[in-house]
This record gives C-alpha cells, structure tokens and sequence, in this order.
C-alpha cells in the first residue's frame, strides 16, 4: 500500500489535499499528516512515504528546510516532494525544482491538477526504471 505523507499548518488544508487526492484516484493509500516539517521528519523517520506534499510557508520548519533535510538524508532522499503555496513566485518554483522538488502547485488545489502532476511523477518513474 501507498503511503502519502500530507504536511501543512491548517488541518483544514490538510484535510482539503487530502480530499483531492481521493477524488484523483488516490483512495486506496494510507495517508499521514504533519502540522510542519519537523512534525514532518519525526513521522518520516517511524516509517516512510511514497510522497510528501508539503506547504511551503509553515512555522518551526518551513518546505525548503524539509526539502533540505530531506536530500541530505540517504534514506529520505528519493522520496518525491510537490508544493503547494499559495505565493505565485517563477524564481521561488525554480530555485526549489532545483532543491530537488518535482512540481509546485498554487493554491487552491484541485483534483485534476493534482492527478495531472501525480501522473507525470508516475510515467517519470516508469521510464527511469
């Protein structure tokens, strides 16, 4: 089974991200969910994830420093990261496509969009193995 892990401050945003997900096909996945990335990294070292979509405007520890923390690390590294923010900033996106993240989405988030990037990730790992 998929894990997803889901990382915002709003329990409602997570909630939301999570319905989006469900409605793009992702219902049979064990979701968790973490109000930070420090929250975020705690729950990743009790067990992984497939996925992380993370907000990237949290307290304690922001995106970029999950992200950072994350392609430090041998065990957390190849795990994919989308964004999601609600600050459209093309310099922003790119400097954290070039951290390591695979796509960055606007807030609101919808089902379709959110399946539209899901899926390159997936023909993105078809084609790599």
């Amino acid at each position: 089974m998929q894990r997803i892990l889901i990382v915002d401050d709003s329990k409602v945003a997570r909630m939301l991200i999570r319905r989006c997900l469900e409605i793009a096909g992702y219902a049979d996945v064990e979701y968790l969910d973490a109000g930070n990335g420090k929250e975020a990294l705690a729950e990743l070292k009790k067990q992984t994830a497939d996925l992380v979509i993370a907000d990237l405007n949290m307290p304690l520890m922001d995106g970029e420093g999950l992200i950072n923390w994350m392609k430090s690390s041998p065990s957390l590294q190849n795990i994919p990261v989308i964004f999601v923010t609600s600050t459209n900033n093309e310099a922003r996106a790119a400097h954290l496509t070039s951290l390591g993240a695979k796509a960055i989405l606007g807030k609101p988030i919808s089902p379709p969009k959110l399946a539209q990037v899901l899926k390159s990730l997936t023909n993105e790992s078809e084609a790599i193995s």
